[in-house]
């Protein structure tokens, strides 16, 4: 029997309704912190090995996210994404995938990759095949219905769920997704999950958030927990981003580029307590 998990926050994150959804996606490519169009997706394999993408709902970080998945559309269209996300309900193991199933969201359902997700249970001794650590979080699901209006049924996914941020298990991660692309020779995309400073004024949120993104596009996942740890940032994908950095290092990727960052101030104009976004894209030399 297929494993079918429903949307945990349709109708709070993003529209419940298929066709209300799809002209919000289309209204973050085209708002004014977005990247100003809906982006023409290239058929060809994909060129960029990876992201970071925000997770908040859609009219909050919704146009910083776009200017990563118009930049994911124009490099290409990928067999499988790996999206890593951290885990805010406690739920479940402490790094999750699913081995089988789909992701239902309105605009239908999304296919697990099943051979890679079992491929990297078995390469990575952290990760278990568990579905309850899945059934609530929204870090992963928000990026889907991106990724379904631009690429249709074309991809499957594998999800990845952190309650472990540690660099050890970042890293053990990073290279086990790595390796099992490789491995499988999948054209793959991984996506790090995360939002950046929590509920502090922008201007300290700014500064806080610029040192981690050095940090990011530099592709220095262990300066970048450092960074995160000596100035109290209360960035939320701490372990997907880390390990995101060392699979896309693994995969050729040279470089990070930072496409947008803003912060919920700047969406609904309260500076007093935000939380922030970026939209970084890494890149081969």
């Amino acid at each position: 029997m297929t494993v079918e998990r429903s949307p945990a926050v349709a109708g709070q994150f993003y529209p419940a309704d298929p066709d209300q959804l799809k002209e919000t996606i289309e209204e973050c490519f085209k708002h004014e912190l977005g990247p100003g169009d809906v982006p023409e997706v290239s058929s060809s394999p994909c060129e960029v090995p990876g992201a970071v993408v925000p997770h908040a709902g859609y009219q909050y970080s919704g146009p910083v996210a776009a200017h990563a998945y118009k930049a994911l559309a124009e490099a290409g269209t990928p067999e499988t994404v790996v999206i890593l996300g951290p885990n805010h309900t406690g739920l479940g193991t402490a790094v999750a995938t699913m081995t089988s199933g789909r992701w239902k969201t309105p605009l239908g359902a999304v296919e697990i990759d099943s051979e890679f997700a079992r491929e990297l249970v078995e390469e990575c001794g952290v990760v278990d095949d568990d579905l309850e650590a899945h059934v609530q979080e929204h870090s992963i699901e928000v990026q889907l219905p991106f990724l379904e209006y631009l690429y249709g049924d074309e991809f499957r996914f594998v999800p990845v769920c952190m309650a472990m941020h540690d660099l050890k298990t970042a890293r053990e991660l990073g290279e086990a997704i790595a390796k099992v692309a490789e491995d499988l020779d999948r054209n793959v995309v991984i996506l790090a999950s995360t939002d950046l400073t929590h509920y502090e004024p922008h201007d300290v949120a700014q500064e806080k958030d610029e040192k981690v993104i050095e940090k990011i596009v530099e592709l220095d996942e262990q300066a970048m927990v450092e960074v995160v740890e000596r100035h109290n940032v209360s960035m939320c994908g701490v372990g997907p981003t880390a390990a995101t950095i060392v699979a896309v290092k693994e995969l050729g990727a040279e470089r990070g580029e930072l496409l947008k960052y803003a912060t919920s101030g700047d969406v609904t104009g309260d500076r007093s307590q935000v939380v922030g976004y970026a939209a970084v894209v890494f890149l081969p030399g």
